[in-house]
């Protein structure tokens, strides 16, 4: 039997309930897991709660619960959490579960027959907060490392000997260069061990919580040392086929918890015992609201599922859409090396330009003109050299991203295709090839639907909710194996394809901006300026009207994908026009001079806050903008260079 491929998050510390961070880690590694399934591995995908502790005790006792109560709503929050995100887990493990229990003392007492937990005295200063133990030399101005509160344990412990493994890790790490992802905190990790691995004291006198010592019930195990047991726990060791699972792909965490107990305490651990270990460890760095590190202590964290509700609200797209949206932008910002702004108005500014502009026009537009063009069939002519070009290069950089875990890039990777079908209509221009009967337009169309067929593909490990969207409006089957994609069975010839339906209704960043600002408290009113001199020139003749007159008037840039005339009219024009993720009809008067030919593919400026009106019993749902020349007829303005549709105009 083929050994699954093995994605773990770290588990969550239920002193708190999840924020989007933690919500990080936890989509990052569903990206993986659903790019392995796609690519035919069978994964097994862990995530879960660490649950034992004193910080967890305290912060029960705190709330007025017990710590079981505490942990048992907690941890139920995470999984639902996860679940709404999406998060397509295949085990989600407490530590206070029995077989957690078992494993972690099994370990315990394999490293104690094997020598390396020994029985002293331990006395130092202990980080509550981050469960951790610190010598006087590692504190600063009287708090630990991460700025945290510490204080004074004297007790007997036992220890593991991790000094015996400095020698070990070094050159398990020089053997192993892409053991430890990405190469910077390798180098954090070899710094971190050639100053001197010290041993570790792994017991605590037993506060009526947490996993007991075997043999002395009076101590339980340190919570570091049980916590990161769970890896082997959920393979079912050290029972059954566990190694049908064991040791690990991926550990995937933030970078707090890399250098001393992924990247040393654990392997040695596992050293110790004599087990394998885990391929890839890889830590990402950390979400910044502003200038401060997004932290629950702080107080300025981002809940997840309130985001999702609040994109849903602002842009009136499904939740379920939203909760995309969501996944997108952490894939998209992911902190890689460095640490990362993740804001709200950073989203939104995701939503409208890569989801709303790029993808949304992309999938709209083709659409519209494979039914104004090609009676909405998937032509069955080749894919352009240059199509096919963009296609295979998309695949290629996508692998070379996950090679080392770049899931930005990977994600920027599968976007490109659909950057490259929106300069490609623009360069192939369809209207212009159908108004002349030129013989390539078909391989034209099918080259657009393949580059979104493409997309759909490869976005699915991220946005898999919108990937079957796209995939209903082409009316193809959702795209299931890697293997398939970009192949010619892929987009067979043939097919009627669906209706253009937005997916993505374009935010509106300045009215977000406008009520998050009256949400603000105003501040005291500045002196009033001294009156301004009377204007020595006299007004114009036309009537002045204010900038609040002129803001009331919403401008837009729009392309107009259809145009016919309206029977009896010299004059008159139906178009229809694509304003972002919206489409509109606007009568024209504009036949004198322009044919419907002249105007698909065309961009416009259109009024779009306009009343409708009727004009020869056809609605005009706005109206476009256009100077007028010396015969009375009209000249319609547009941008002097391609703008994204829906994009304001001031």
């Amino acid at each position: 039997m083929a050994k699954k491929v093995y994605l773990t998050t770290p588990i969550y510390y239920v002193n708190s309930v999840p924020h989007i961070g933690t919500t990080l880690t936890t989509v990052v590694a569903d990206f993986c897991a659903r790019i392995y399934r796609m690519q035919g591995h069978e994964v097994m995908f862990l995530t879960g709660t660490d649950e034992n502790g004193l910080k967890v005790k305290e912060a029960a006792e705190k709330n007025g619960k017990t710590a079981k109560q505490h942990t048992d709503e907690t941890s139920a929050e995470f999984a639902r959490v996860f679940q709404e995100m999406n998060v397509s887990y295949d085990d989600f493990i407490r530590t206070t579960e029995t077989r957690h229990v078992v494993a972690a003392q099994r370990l315990f007492t394999i490293l104690r027959d094997n020598g390396y937990i020994f029985q002293d005295k331990y006395e130092g200063w202990y980080d509550v907060s981050s469960e951790t133990f610190f010598k006087e030399s590692d504190l600063i101005d009287g708090k630990s490392p991460d700025g945290n509160e510490v204080r004074w344990v004297s007790e007997d412990n036992w220890f593991f000997r991790l000094s015996a493994f400095q020698d070990r890790l070094l050159e398990h790490i020089e053997a192993n260069p892409d053991w430890l992802l990405p190469h910077v905190r390798k180098n954090e990790v070899l710094s971190f061990i050639k100053q001197g691995l010290r041993d570790l004291c792994i017991t605590r006198n037993n506060p009526g919580w947490g996993i007991p010592m075997p043999g002395d019930d009076s101590k339980v195990i340190y919570v570091w040392f049980d916590a990161v047991v769970n890896y082997l726990t959920a393979t079912g060791w050290p029972e059954g086929d566990w190694d049908n699972i064991w040791p690990a792909d991926i550990h995937w965490m933030a970078k707090e918890i890399f250098t001393r107990f992924h990247a040393t305490l654990w392997p040695a651990m596992l050293m110790g015992a004599g087990l394998p270990l885990p391929k890839t460890v890889i830590a990402h760095g950390w979400f910044n609201f502003g200038d401060a590190k997004m932290s629950k202590s702080k107080g300025n964290v981002i809940a997840p599922l309130e985001f999702v509700d609040e994109i849903a609200a602002l842009s009136g797209c499904r939740k379920e859409i939203a909760v995309d949206v969501v996944r997108f932008s952490l894939a998209s910002l992911l902190p890689y090396e460095g640490d990362t702004n993740y804001t709200k108005e950073e989203v939104y500014k995701l939503y409208n330009v890569d989801l709303a502009n790029d993808l949304g026009n992309a999938l709209n537009r083709t659409l519209a003109m494979a039914h104004k063009f090609a009676d909405g069939i998937i032509p069955d002519a080749p894919i352009e050299a240059e199509a096919q070009g963009a296609i295979d290069q998309a695949l290629v950089s996508f692998e070379s991203a996950m090679k080392v875990l770049r899931l930005n890039d990977a994600l920027d990777a599968a976007m490109s295709p659909i950057r490259f079908v929106n300069k490609y209509i623009d360069t192939r221009a369809p209207w212009a090839l159908a108004k002349t009967g030129d013989p390539a337009l078909a391989s034209v169309l099918r080259s657009m639907i393949a580059c979104l067929r493409t997309a759909e593909g490869m976005l699915r490990p991220f946005i898999p909710t919108v990937c079957d969207e796209i995939a209903a409006q082409l009316n193809l089957a959702p795209t299931e194996t890697w293997a398939e994609i970009g192949q010619p069975s892929h987009l067979p010839a043939g097919v009627k394809l669906g209706s253009p339906v937005p997916i993505f209704p374009r935010l509106d960043l300045k009215e977000i901006q406008k009520k998050a600002m009256e949400q603000t408290p105003t501040p005291a009113p500045a002196p009033a300026p001294a009156p301004a001199p009377a204007p020595a020139v006299a007004p114009v003749a036309e009537e002045l009207i204010s900038i609040e007159d002129f803001v009331k008037v919403k401008l837009k840039v729009g392309r107009v994908l259809e145009a016919e005339p309206i029977d009896g009219s010299d004059r008159l024009l139906k178009l229809q026009i694509v304003i972002g993720e919206e489409k509109r009809q606007i009568v024209a008067g504009i036949k004198k001079n322009y044919t419907p030919e002249d105007l698909i593919g065309r961009q416009v400026i259109v009024c779009v806050n306009l009343k409708p009106a009727k004009l020869r019993g056809v609605e005009s749902q706005g109206m476009l903008l256009a100077a007028t020349d010396a015969e009375g007829g009209a000249i319609l303005l547009q941008p002097d260079k391609e703008t994204p549709e829906g994009t304001g105009v001031k």
